[in-house]
């Protein structure tokens, strides 16, 4: 495996999907990750990301002095890079032109991390920085300079120590993944053998290790991550397995009925159905900041596992579709890496909860759970499912979540959903949906004046959830989707469009 280190860098995610694009298995953790924890790890190589930081400020993160002394072959991006030539003695500075942006980068030395590439040749990479490295240690080279850059990328051969000052795990560079790859397999000694199948093989050998002889309770909501975690679990564990789908009232139109129907048949005596609308409703009653709504739903979820377990018995597991996005979201690395937003399943659960966690998706990428499924033998209508938020559209209903204002979603939801499928973007987009907004607006609708409720429309195309970009769709289109809302939907006189990217936005409105 190959260890990623996070001094905060908005790429960091990136540099793990293109190491695990390479079929090899990455982990990110904080920069101040213990040298004991990372020696347990036993990693064939590290990265170093970038961050916001400069390595010569007195509170700059720093990793733990005695790492460079792991033999292992570390790569350092931008920051990483400064902090690495820093450590062996050499000299960072404030640059007198800072570079972002596009740059041209001279190939000075076509080995290692720069194989297959001309020497002296150019390839266009993506810089992001305020600093260069003035000075080397003795004996290490030069690689690669750029017309602002006269280090761009440098080596210490003999300890495996190479960095570059470029974002080689971005798109706009060229070449990147190139790069990344020769770190992985030249440089790290990696083999591509992560592979869904792998991934299978292990989880399953987990899942039994950890479970024993017991017996586990499955959050399954019908949504794509909840059905591959329950299709995995029940091949490890077979009838010991139990599917509780907790109808929460925060669904989408129809879909506790679908569910019902298609898990019922795929697992038989392990699919169970709870029907919790009005706890939930109650519990929400007057909850209007977002975070206390997630954290309010984690528990009540918690509640009812438990109080179904007893039923069936001492159960001691819980699984649950929590994602590598999740986790990054919920929980603070460094500085700028902050909490984003509390996931129900990760910061949401109560601290005396008295089941053990599975979670066998926890270090995966929503694209990749998609791959699982299909390895698993899972239906396409059901892999290609548009994620689907576990708070359900109570964090669709900004403010507080009432029937009334849950039904005004839900009959708008379905006219953007229909109509997204009708133009054949279903599949194209990564998400689309409704958020009911908690304002209202003066309109005229039959020659009469009202005073209703606006409904803002979001689609996204994103890879993996963590980035996103806002669709711009046909003008004909955002009409039709418009005109039927205000026309179909009771309570409703205008829709707006969402046209923020992610960052600075999230996709979900809360």
């Amino acid at each position: 495996m190959i260890l990623i280190l996070d001094f905060g860098s908005q790429y960091t995610q990136l540099i793990a999907r293109r190491v695990r694009e390479a079929n090899v298995y990455c982990e990110i953790h904080p920069y101040n990750f213990s040298l004991e924890k990372i020696q347990q790890l036993k990693p064939k190589g590290i990265i170093l990301s970038g961050g916001p930081a400069s390595v010569y400020q007195a509170d700059a993160p720093k990793v733990e002095g005695d790492i460079f002394d792991l033999r292992v072959p570390f790569l350092g991006i931008c920051y990483g890079m400064n902090l690495i030539n820093q450590a062996a003695g050499g000299e960072v500075a404030r640059a007198e032109r800072r570079e972002y942006g596009p740059a041209d980068l001279v190939v000075d030395d076509d080995a290692d991390l720069f194989h297959g590439f001309p020497h002296n040749g150019t390839v266009r990479v993506w810089m992001s920085h305020g600093d260069k490295m003035t000075s080397l240690p003795k004996g290490w080279r030069i690689l690669a300079h750029s017309h602002n850059s006269p280090i761009a990328a440098f080596a210490d051969p003999g300890r495996k120590l190479f960095g570059v000052q470029f974002h080689p795990e971005v798109a706009h560079t060229a070449r990147g993944k190139e790069i990344v790859e020769n770190f992985l397999f030249r440089i790290c000694g990696c083999e591509p053998t992560w592979t869904m199948g792998h991934f299978v093989e292990t989880s399953v050998r987990k899942i039994r290790d950890q479970v024993g002889n017991g017996r586990v309770i499955c959050a399954l909501s019908g949504g794509v991550d909840s059905s591959v975690v329950a299709t995995l679990v029940h091949r490890a564990i077979g009838e010991r397995l139990v599917c509780i789908f907790v109808d929460n009232g925060l669904l989408r139109q129809g879909e506790a009925d679908h569910v019902c129907s298609l898990f019922s048949e795929r697992f038989g005596r392990s699919f169970r159905y709870a029907d919790a609308r009005q706890r939930f409703l109650s519990r929400l009653k007057e909850v209007e900041d977002p975070e206390e709504k997630r954290r309010t739903i984690g528990h009540v979820f918690i509640e009812i596992f438990e109080e179904e377990a007893k039923k069936l018995g001492e159960i001691p597991f819980l699984a649950q579709g929590t994602l590598y996005p999740d986790v990054i979201e919920s929980v603070s690395f460094v500085g700028p890496s902050a909490t984003i937003k509390t996931h129900h399943n990760v910061g949401g659960l109560p601290s005396d909860m008295r089941f053990q966690l599975i979670e066998p998706l926890r270090e995966l990428f929503k694209d990749e759970v998609r791959r699982l499924g299909r390895e698993l033998g899972l239906p396409p209508e059901l892999i290609q499912r548009q994620p689907f938020p576990g708070p359900g559209l109570a964090i669709r209903v900004l403010g507080e979540v009432t029937e009334e204002r849950l039904r005004v979603l839900r009959e708008a939801d379905v006219i953007v959903l229909n109509e997204i499928r009708g133009a054949g973007l279903y599949d194209k987009v990564w998400q689309s949906f409704a958020v009911l907004l908690p304002i209202k607006t003066v309109g005229v609708m039959g020659d009469e004046r009202s005073y209703e409720n606006v409904i803002a429309l979001r689609v996204v195309e994103s890879q993996d959830g963590m980035t996103a970009n806002w669709v711009p769709l046909a003008p004909e289109l955002l009409t039709r989707i418009s005109n039927r809302i205000s026309n179909e939907v009771r309570g409703v006189n205008r829709v707006v469009y969402d046209i923020s990217s992610k960052p600075p936005a999230t996709i979900e409105w809360e």
